[in-house]
């Protein structure tokens, strides 16, 4: 099963995460500090450790960290759990950070988001926020016997695969396959013109080929659709309206009806079959399906971003945002002869 490629274990994530409530569904670390990344991010002595909490009972996770770890908080703490709470799944993309915490001697930034809203975005991509940091490799610190969080954490995956086949040509590698699928998250995120460094994705892709390739191998192998030539690190998808449309048909249900309001002129009215038959049969199928994809991410990054003003405070969200700049601009650097 993919979720098991995700797997992993290390006594530092343990330490860390002894230090807040036991009661997650789900606890996974990324980003350059889990990952070595290309770029910027290779030379960077300390990397900031991202850390995300899935859990039950938002409520009364927050009532027992705010006991434990009250300076963790904004201003917000002032107000409660139950306002926290409400402010994590009511606004922006339904996660709660607190980033610019020293945490067991590293500085971490983490996220709490509930159970069943991370389960909603796997399964439709109501938001593509986190769902869009589990289709890329990150360690999984924690995880209960959740069955139908493991199988939402299987069809996030499998719908990056095919969302990312339908914006490929009829043949293409690895590599390429892997690029499109670290791209969806960041699909029209304004960050990567503001802040985060604009080849991220390549600086992502290509130290962790290796890590992909065991989180996506036996999706890929076991895909109809896909003819995975593994000694020559190519694939091959069906291209044809009919295989298009089969695929179009298994994509996530906000997905499916982004791109039958991109494509259904006013007054029309279509039902999505039909919108996705007529996509199908288009030779410019991928950047329809590409479109879909960053009218999600671009409301929901900028949503989330605005969020963080209050929940990590005026100050804290300067210095994390000066961090993302200055990130950027030693990239811009490197690449100036």
């Amino acid at each position: 099963m993919a979720v098991q490629a995700l797997q992993s274990s290390g006594v530092g994530l343990r330490r860390i995460l002894s230090h807040f409530p036991e009661d997650l569904s789900l606890a996974f670390a990324y980003g350059s500090a889990v990952y070595r990344q290309a770029g910027p991010s290779a030379h960077q002595e300390n990397p900031m450790l991202d850390l995300v909490f899935t859990v039950d009972d938002s409520v009364a996770w927050h009532s027992k960290n705010l006991k434990k770890n009250w300076s963790h908080y904004s201003f917000l703490k002032l107000l409660g759990p139950r306002i926290i709470s409400s402010v994590q799944n009511n606004y922006g993309a339904g996660v709660y950070f607190n980033p610019l915490i020293m945490c067991d001697g590293k500085l971490i930034k983490y996220g709490v988001i509930s159970t069943s809203t991370l389960i909603d975005d796997l399964l439709n991509w109501n938001n593509l926020y986190i769902a869009g940091r589990l289709q890329k490799p990150v360690k999984i610190v924690s995880m209960n016997e959740n069955s139908v969080l493991r199988s939402a954490l299987d069809k996030n995956l499998k719908s990056a695969v095919t969302t990312a086949c339908l914006m490929l040509p009829e043949s293409f590698s690895e590599e390429d396959l892997f690029i499109e699928i670290a791209g969806l998250s960041y699909s029209g995120d304004f960050r990567m013109v503001i802040g985060e460094e604009k080849a991220k994705v390549l600086n992502i892709v290509k130290p962790n080929v290796a890590h992909f390739r065991e989180l996506y191998g036996n999706i890929l192998q076991e895909d109809p659709q896909v003819v995975y030539k593994t000694q020559q690190g190519r694939l091959e998808i069906d291209k044809s309206p009919e295989g298009q449309f089969t695929q179009l048909m298994t994509l996530p249900r906000t997905l499916q009806q982004q791109i039958n309001h991109i494509m259904d002129p006013p007054g029309r009215n279509r039902d999505v079959e039909e919108t996705l038959l007529q996509v199908a049969q288009d030779p410019d199928c991928g950047d329809v399906v590409r479109l879909g994809v960053s009218s999600i991410v671009r409301p929901s990054s900028i949503r989330q971003s605005t969020k963080g003003l209050f929940t990590a405070g005026v100050k804290k969200s300067l210095i994390y945002s000066s961090r993302k700049l200055n990130k950027m601009w030693k990239g811009w650097l490197r690449k100036t002869p």
